[in-house]
């Protein structure tokens, strides 16, 4: 009787048989099993089509009897590689083929499951052959679906169903994240049921491409954001606008540059002093809240700056009286805007 052959090769002796050979075929058995175990070929795949690997019966070498495979070459076109039927084994097996082309995996026959690496997939993935005659199946099993990268290069991976998810419009170019396709980046409140979105307009008119940097520091009470018109941000002061205060009912008020006074003459006059070192373009404005002026008079104190081009105080004695002064030079001082 004859000796017979695993599905990977190693040879099965009947009692009795290959006197004076029996140790070499040992050997030769023990080598396999090694390669099987542990062994690395790299085995060149250029070229398209189907290629169809087999056992070597007795003897090593064999690419289905080596625990790592590494495939290399250029590829043409799509590759598949078939090996034999009733294989039941893993592999530990890199992609590092050249060119944009698929590389699938099958058994020589049978209508079972295939593993294939994607046109941008040159890594590795731990397969496993399930051996069954009749339906013979490859599964990716380790560095595959649940663990190999989703999507295309430069996508950021997220859980997709306990697998890797990716998307066309979010990627990472190893600077920039690109939220695309008029996405916004959306920043939740601590109970995770609000947020706050950034979004780019649906269309974008002009420059094509810009960013807005921001300052680096938090700036001042009351100030706003400016650009430079290169997208560079920072602080400023806010010179437009009028901040008015709470009515005013005082015998005497400090007032400011940039701010409206609702002044209350009912029960007594009022004296609103000017700022001592107001600059160019400095605002201060009065309205008469009561229209009480005419009988308890507004009066406003220079502070040692002109009025009107007159170094004397300016009183206010017209009912309902509204106006701004506006600070020009140390000749004319302050100026009437409106009145």
């Amino acid at each position: 009787m004859t000796s017979t052959y695993t599905p990977l090769g190693v040879e099965l002796m009947v009692t009795g048989e290959n006197a004076g050979t029996w140790g070499t075929k040992t050997n030769t058995n023990l080598n396999i099993i090694e390669q099987i175990s542990g062994g690395y070929i790299s085995q060149a795949i250029a070229g398209s089509g189907t290629t169809a690997f087999t056992k070597t019966d007795g003897g090593t070498g064999s690419v289905v009897a080596t625990r790592v495979i590494e495939f290399t070459g250029a590829l043409t076109g799509s590759r598949i590689i078939t090996f034999p039927v009733l294989t039941e084994n893993f592999y530990l097996i890199k992609n590092t083929t050249t060119n944009a082309e698929t590389l699938q995996l099958k058994a020589a026959s049978g209508s079972g499951a295939t593993v294939t690496w994607a046109t941008d997939d040159k890594g590795w993935k731990l397969v496993y052959f399930d051996g069954v005659s009749t339906n013979t199946g490859v599964y990716d099993v380790g560095f595959g679906a649940a663990t190999s990268p989703g999507g295309s290069n430069t996508q950021i991976q997220f859980n997709n169903s306990g697998a890797f998810g990716a998307s066309a419009n979010l990627t990472f170019d190893g600077t920039n994240v690109l939220i695309d396709a008029d996405g916004a980046l959306r920043l939740g409140d601590n109970t995770g049921s609000a947020y706050v979105g950034l979004q780019a307009p649906a269309t974008i008119t002009g420059d094509t491409a810009y960013t807005l940097k921001l300052p680096v520091a938090t700036g001042a009470a009351d100030q706003i954001l400016v650009t430079d018109g290169s997208g560079n941000l920072s602080f400023t002061d806010n010179s437009g606008g009028t901040a008015w205060q709470t009515v005013v009912t005082a015998a005497t008020v400090g007032v400011t540059a940039g701010n409206g006074y609702f002044i209350n003459t009912t029960s007594n006059a009022c004296t609103a002093t000017l700022p001592a070192s107001p600059t160019l373009g400095d605002e201060i404005s009065f309205v008469d809240y009561a229209a009480t002026f005419d009988t308890n008079n507004l009066t406003v104190a220079r502070n040692g700056k002109n009025i009107q081009g007159s170094a004397a105080d300016l009183t206010v004695a017209t009912e309902r009286a509204g106006f701004t002064l506006v600070f020009t030079d140390n000749t004319q001082g302050w100026l009437l805007k409106n009145n």
